[in-house]
């Protein structure tokens, strides 16, 4: 059983459940009691948790992440410690994370790549300009919600960018992701998260890491001295655009990496408007130059003993123990030698046996053959690329192969429409006799559909009008924070306008944005002065003028007053106060009667209570004059009323009814 579920921290979060283990921390489900909501609760592992310097410098840089505040980062709640408890409160996500995502999926099309990865380095630019370097990104740590958007999470590792490194090495990134200056063991900054992302979408690009190994050791070393393959050389289907940013962001030399998350962002963006954009990046420019070793030369031994034999036949040899056990050992070799030569021999000869044998059988085949009438062999051409006509018609096929169009529709993002897009036989197969027929398949163009009309709606009766939609063409529709708009016309929370437009064609992977509308812009205004003024006149002008609020039931009262009837004499904004539209103003408006006074003398109950609550009520709507709390001891009470003709006076001990003393009033008299 967890020590942890069950427990209260701080007397504010009950853990629930356990839901996450990392290398550093324990993630829990919780529910926070003071604002009752369900959160995610991250605990330090034991082991961690003991080291006070750690703790300290943990506790002030989770203060730090805490403050960022971003669509695209996971949100932060709280950083506490209860007792001797470590924990980050953080908002409960229902998601999956992006590395479940890809094994779900495997290889991520383009589009969902540029998608992705446009949203992760925003959370990073926001992080990076506050001075934040995650240093553990990694498709485990980013999680994907049930409408597409991105959240970076998990800064448990991250550290000040001006700061010593936080952890120890146990602590550090995973392996596959790190930098070559992680690896290295030298200080972080922000251009090593860019160096992760980019694995993370080179991953995706590619459907596997750069670099594996059978251990961390060896994958560690080549981020170091490796260059990884090239994203198109596995798909060649990727943009050259998308391959570039992508290997540039992988640059393992800090001066040709992404300076920045912005200046990736800028790329990613410009490659979004335009896929066939250049860059201006250099494939070859972005990896340090390999430095060509002379390759190593062999000694000819024979030459360079006999040149030291002649180079000392004039001096006296003094032949030592140590080279009468050399030459002891040289005639042991030679003896080895002529045995292995003996079994060499024995060898050669086998081998001239089975070699006669196999000609004989090939001879025999040879002549046998003579009897039989050759069989012509025919080589496919490739005919993909081309139309059936020109298929029937290229040399190599005229006359020898039968083109048989399939009646399969074949769509092809390849090849446009009415071009051969596939052929059964492949191009180089060998064909003989009357084998000779190829079946093509000709493209039908690119699979597209046709985006329907969804304005107006809001984003969840948007997302099931295209659900049929996005599942056909694996289309990513997202409504983003940042593209809401303010609008006149359009009602707050439904949609604006999408791109692309209706009737606009849609392909595989696309992505359909959906700008959804904030309501009108409320300008702000200084409150005007309307006492003195007819209500009637206010009324009309509060709503076609100055667009306040003022509900005539519940924000505007009627009162005694020498001033006209219907004269407004009190608003509860003063004049030149700064207001908003549709803010809410209440007025009192003039009866058009003086009121009188009426002092009257009420008897205390003398039941045995200390003290009685006295209510006073005037009038047939029962306007509330007096309320005060009355020690009964005093036996009366003096009581001044105000009024006009003949009133109701309704006495209350206590909120009962006193009918002898509850009597009709003449204010005039």
């Amino acid at each position: 059983m967890d020590r942890y579920i069950g427990k209260m921290l701080d007397n504010r979060y009950e853990i629930l459940e356990r839901i996450g283990t990392g290398g550093m921390a324990v993630v829990y489900k919780a529910k926070c009691h003071r604002l009752n909501r369900l959160v995610a609760v991250k605990i330090l592992k034991d082991d961690l948790a003991q080291d006070e310097d750690f703790r300290r410098r943990f506790n002030a840089e989770s203060q730090a992440v805490a403050q960022l505040s971003h669509p695209n980062i996971m949100s932060v709640y709280d950083v506490s410690r209860g007792g001797d408890v470590e924990y980050i409160v953080m908002e409960l996500i229902d998601g999956i994370t992006l590395k479940q995502y890809m094994e779900k999926r495997g290889q991520l099309n383009w589009r969902e790549s540029l998608h992705f990865i446009t949203q992760i380095m925003r959370g990073l630019s926001h992080a990076h300009s506050r001075g934040i370097v995650h240093r553990d990104i990694k498709p485990q740590n980013i999680m994907i919600l049930r409408d597409g958007s991105v959240r970076v999470a998990d800064f448990g590792i991250a550290c000040l960018e001006n700061a010593a490194q936080t952890l120890t090495q146990e602590a550090l990134g995973s392996v596959h992701y790190i930098s070559p200056e992680q690896a290295r063991g030298d200080r972080t900054d922000a251009r090593s998260d860019i160096y992760s992302a980019g694995v993370v979408l080179y991953e995706m690009l590619a459907g596997r890491l750069p670099f594996e190994g059978d251990s961390a050791v060896s994958v560690a070393i080549q981020h170091l001295s490796s260059i990884p393959l090239a994203p198109r050389e596995i798909n060649p289907e990727i943009p050259e655009p998308m391959e570039l940013i992508c290997m540039k962001a992988m640059a393992s030399s800090l001066d040709k990496r992404y300076v920045s998350a912005e200046a990736m962002i800028a790329d990613l963006e410009t490659f979004r408007k335009n896929p066939d954009v250049d860059l201006d990046i250099e494939l070859k420019d972005l990896h340090e130059e390999d430095v060509v070793d002379e390759p190593t030369r062999p000694i000819r031994v024979a030459s360079a003993a006999h040149a030291a034999a002649s180079s000392n036949s004039s001096v006296p040899s003094r032949r030592t123990a140590t080279a009468r056990d050399r030459d002891r050992r040289s005639y042991d070799d030679y003896d080895d030698d002529r045995s292995i030569n003996g079994k060499q021999t024995v060898l050669i000869i086998v081998a001239v046996l089975l070699a006669l044998a196999l000609a004989g059988v090939m001879f025999k085949s040879i002549l046998g053959s003579f009897d039989e009438a050759p069989v012509d062999q025919y080589v496919v051409k490739k005919v993909v690329g081309l139309t059936v006509e020109e298929a029937r018609e290229l040399e190599g096929i005229k006359d020898i192969f039968t083109i048989e169009v399939s009646d399969d529709v074949y769509f092809s993002d390849e090849y446009p429409a009415g071009v051969i897009a596939k052929q059964d036989p492949a191009e180089g197969v060998n064909r003989k006799g009357d084998n000779t027929v190829i079946t093509v398949w000709v493209s039908a163009g690119e699979d597209t559909g046709v985006m329907i009309d969804v304005t107006n709606k809001t984003v969840a009766q948007a997302k099931t009008e295209l659900k049929s939609l996005k599942n056909k063409y694996n289309l990513v529709i997202e409504a983003l924070e940042e593209d809401r708009e303010f609008s006149d016309e359009v009602t707050a929370d439904f949609i604006i306008r999408t791109d692309p437009m209706e009737g606009e064609l849609l392909k595989k992977g696309d992505t359909i944005r959906l700008v959804v509308s904030k309501g009108p812009e409320l300008k702000e205004f200084a409150m005007p002065d309307f006492v003195g003024k007819q209500w009637e006149v206010v009324q009309q002008q509060l709503v076609d003028i100055w667009h306040l609020t003022c509900n005539p039931l519940t924000d505007v009262e009627t009162v005694y007053s020498d001033r006209p009837g219907g004269e407004i004499v009190f608003q509860s904004i003063p004049e030149t106060t700064m207001v908003k539209e549709w803010d809410t103003v209440k007025f009192q408006v003039s009866s058009g009667l003086a009121a009188s006074t009426k002092t009257l003398d009420i008897q205390l109950p003398q039941d045995g209570r200390e003290q009685v609550l006295l209510e006073i009520r005037v009038g047939d709507e029962e306007s509330m004059q007096y309320s005060e709390p009355l020690n009964c001891s005093d036996m009366t009470a003096q009581v001044t009323l105000t009024g006009t003709g003949n009133q109701m006076v309704k006495v209350y001990f206590d909120g009962v009814l006193d009918q002898y003393q509850s009597q009709r009033v003449n204010f005039d008299k």
